[in-house]
C-alpha cells in the first residue's frame, strides 16, 4: 500500500517526468549557442546539473549570478549541500532519462566521432516551448547561460571546470543555539 506523507516529499530529482522535461528544455536552449559542442552524456549531464544549479558556477557580482538570482534561484536553499552526490546521482540516472525520451521520439541520437549525441526532435522542440511556468522560465534562463559558460571548454576541461564548481562553494546552514 502506497504511503501518501512519503509521496508529498518526493524531490523533483526523484520523478521521471520532471527528468525529462528539463532534458527537454536544456536541449532546447543548446542550439542558439554560436559553435554549440554537441550534447553528449557528459556534457548533458553537467549542462542539466549546473543548469539546476546556476549559483556554483556563477561568482558573486557577475551579470549572470543578477540574472539567474533574478529568475528566482537562491544560494541559500538546502539543495545546494552535498553537490558532488547529487550530481552524480543525477548522472547515474541519465541513460534511464534518455532512453525514455528516445522512446517518445522527443529526441533522436547520432553519432558523432566515437560518441553518441542527442538532439531535440520537432515534437520535442514543440513539447519544450509548451512548457510555461515559472520554473521552466527560470531553467531556461539558466540553462543559456551555463551552456554559453560552458560551451567554450573541450571534453578535458569541462571535467576539470565540474570537479572544481563542485568543491567551490561550501553553503553552510547557520543555526543559532539557544542559550543556557
Amino acid at each position: 500500500m502506497s504511503n501518501p506523507d512519503l509521496e508529498l516529499t518526493r524531490r523533483p530529482d526523484d520523478l521521471t517526468v520532471s527528468r525529462l522535461a528539463r532534458l527537454t528544455l536544456l536541449l532546447s536552449a543548446t542550439p542558439d549557442e554560436p559553435n554549440a559542442k554537441p550534447m553528449d552524456v557528459e556534457r548533458l549531464a553537467t549542462y542539466d546539473f549546473f543548469a539546476d544549479n546556476p549559483l556554483l558556477v556563477f561568482a558573486p557580482g557577475t551579470s549572470e549570478r543578477t540574472a539567474v538570482l533574478t529568475a528566482g534561484f537562491d544560494s541559500t536553499t538546502l539543495s545546494y549541500h552535498s553537490s558532488s552526490q547529487r550530481f552524480s546521482n543525477r548522472r547515474a540516472r541519465l541513460q534511464h532519462d534518455l532512453a525514455q525520451l528516445l522512446a517518445r521520439g522527443l529526441i533522436r541520437a547520432r553519432t558523432d566521432g566515437k560518441r553518441v549525441v542527442y538532439e531535440l526532435t520537432a515534437s520535442g522542440g514543440e513539447l519544450a516551448d509548451a512548457f510555461c511556468s515559472v520554473y521552466a522560465n527560470a531553467y531556461r534562463e539558466s540553462a543559456r547561460l551555463v551552456t554559453r559558460a560552458l560551451n567554450r571548454l573541450g571534453p578535458r576541461q569541462l571535467r576539470d571546470q565540474t570537479e572544481r564548481m563542485l568543491h567551490a562553494e561550501a553553503f553552510l546552514v547557520d543555526l543559532e543555539l539557544p542559550e543556557a
